[in-house]
Formats: structure tokens, sequence, C-alpha cells
């Protein structure tokens, strides 16, 4: 995980949290939501990443036209045969980028819920299992509004964490123009340009691994604390459920496993708190009247629930 660290860091620039959010999501096995503005480098991390452990890739643009057949796929029948042709669509991978999965309808977002939770396509009756390892990474531009539908929150539950990219320090800045214009088209700072360090298989056993770490019972405790006391708080108007919780354990079992350890500590599920719970929570009118953000309102729950001393 260092050596996919190194390389990711290489190409993508002035962004350590979010690198490390990301390969948390995929040592946990599940699904990452990025929300950042346009030009700040969401689908070049996703080429990267499929690139340093040989994974396959597939895109997908959503439209306001996109039917639920062009994500999932569809049968087509052979006049030369006589039969029905399967055509399986781009979720068939092993790392999936949704690209501004807010701007098709709710019904083309369904598509993803079975895919995302069961790792299976249905098409026509018959359910079809992905290859392993599988991990959706949507995106979604959080300025524009118009053409768009926001993500309901059945479906936002689904990702194990929602990473917030912001624009790069400045000195960082400078050098990604640098790097990114020394070649011709703009082709600098190539995602393909990573090594291959590990193999889907390795990818596996390391999310074996992430399961096996330990966790006392005093920490899972504080894990539900957390999420019961977003449901407690008059700031928030929907609170986090128990799959907040589980995902706080999977998060923080990943980020004890990074740092070189077997056993989960509360400041592992403390820093896991954030892009976990903010999009499992929405604030309350008048608090969003206010122009206080989840962000904030999160934040201040994790330090009014006092962490386990263990």
């Amino acid at each position: 995980m260092n050596e996919i660290q190194v390389e990711l860091k290489r190409v993508f620039l002035g962004q350590d949290d979010v690198v490390k959010q990301v390969l948390a999501s995929l040592l946990a096995g599940g699904h990452v939501l990025i929300e950042g503005k346009p030009g700040l480098g969401k689908t070049h991390l996703v080429l990267a990443l499929a690139n340093t452990f040989g994974a396959d890739f597939g895109r997908i643009q959503f439209t306001p036209d996109l039917m639920p057949s062009d994500v999932s796929g569809f049968t087509l029948f052979d006049m030369k045969s006589q039969t029905f042709q399967l055509r399986k669509g781009p979720v068939f991978t092993n790392l999936l980028l949704a690209d501004e999965i807010n701007r098709a309808p709710a019904k083309t977002q369904s598509a993803l819920l079975e895919v995302m939770q069961e790792q299976q396509v249905t098409i026509d009756g018959d359910s079809l299992p992905l290859d392993a390892p599988f991990m959706t990474l949507a995106t979604e531009n959080p300025i524009e509004q118009e053409g768009t539908y926001p993500l309901p929150e059945a479906q936002l539950d689904r990702f194990l964490m929602k990473v917030v990219i912001d624009y790069p320090a400045k000195a960082t800045e400078e050098m990604i123009v640098s790097q990114v214009t020394q070649r011709a088209g703009g082709k600098g700072l190539n995602p393909n340009a990573v090594r291959e360090v590990c193999t889907k298989q390795d990818i596996l056993s390391a999310q074996q691994e992430c399961a096996d770490v330990r966790v006392v019972a005093e920490v899972v405790k504080y894990a539900v604390e957390l999420c019961r006391a977003t449901r407690e708080t008059g700031v928030i108007s929907l609170g986090a459920g128990t799959r907040g919780a589980i995902s706080l354990i999977q998060v923080a079992k990943a980020y004890a496993l990074m740092a070189g350890r077997d056993f989960v500590t509360p400041d592992d599920v403390k820093d896991a708190s954030l892009p976990v719970l903010r999009h499992r929570v929405q604030l309350s009118p008048e608090f969003l009247i206010s122009g206080q953000t989840v962000d904030e309102a999160v934040s201040q729950i994790v330090q009014s629930v006092e962490a386990p001393r263990i």
C-alpha cells in the first residue's frame, strides 16, 4: 500500500489525504464518492490507481439521457444465430469511474445499487457476478445545480466514504502547471506512467488482512455512539444509520493496517468520522440558513463524544 501511495503521489500532487482515503476504501472493499470542482484531477486519480495493480478500468460518463441498460448491459437478439446475445455494460470491470453521477436521473443512478451492494448484475433474470476486486468511484461537481439530480439518501449510504478534493496549495499548483505543460497536449503527469507495484490478487489478500484487524468492544461502542449522536442533536435532521457505524469500523481497520498495526485505536475511528459520516447526515433547515456546513456539524459531534481510553 505504501508503494501504491508513492506511485499515486508522483502524478497526483498535493492531495495526500485524498490518496489515503481512497486507498483505505479500496482496502475495506468499499466505494467512494469524490466531490470536487472541475480540473482537480478526480479522473486522473482513478486512472493512476487502476494502473498500480493492473486492474481493469471502466468509465461511464453520466448524462440525463443515459439509460440503466447503458450501465449494466443488455441482451440483443442475433438474427444470424437466432439467439439472444449478452452485451455486458461498463460495470463489468475492477475499478469503475462513474463520472458526474449526479447528471443522470434516479432511474439510471439506481442501476448501480445492486452492483455496489451485491457485486453482481441482473440482466433478464440472470444474476452475473463481477470479478473481484470491484470498486466504484463516483464523481460529482458541487458548483453546478442545473441539469443535475441529487443522489437519494439510500444510494449515498452505499458509498463507504465521501472524499472532498479542494484546491492545492499555491506552490503545489505551480508545480502541477509546470509539469503538465512540459509535454505536448498537456500530457505531463500521465497516469499511465505509474508502475504496476502489485497484482489484483495482492489487493484481495490485503483486503482479507484488513478484515482480520482486531477491534475491541470499547472501540466498537465508540463508533456506535458517534453515529447515535448524529441522531440525537438538533443540528441534524437525518442522522447516520447502522451502516454508518459499520463503515467507521471498516475504514478504521484500513487506517490501522496502513499504519502497520493489527489493531484499531479510537483515533483511527476519529480520523475516519468525517469522510464516512458527511454524506450520511442532513442539516436541519434552520442551521442550513445560518450557513453552517455538514463538515462543521460532524466535527462538533465528534468532539462532543468522549473517546475510550485503551
